[in-house]
């Protein structure tokens, strides 16, 4: 086993967009407050989503 490996929880949050859930990422690290959806994909969906259900 490496050393150093720890088997924590990480937080996660539901995507707007999709509803699923997704993981904190080592990128997001900084921002991970003014993280808002799973993916790029998502993001770009955003408002087509929006509109669809109105």
């Amino acid at each position: 086993m490496k050393s150093g490996l720890r088997n924590t929880p990480r937080p996660s949050k539901i995507c707007p967009v999709c509803q699923r859930p997704f993981e904190w990422r080592k990128a997001w690290k900084k921002c991970w407050d003014d993280v808002v959806y799973c993916s790029e994909r998502c993001r770009r969906r955003k408002n087509t989503i929006k509109s669809m259900s109105s």
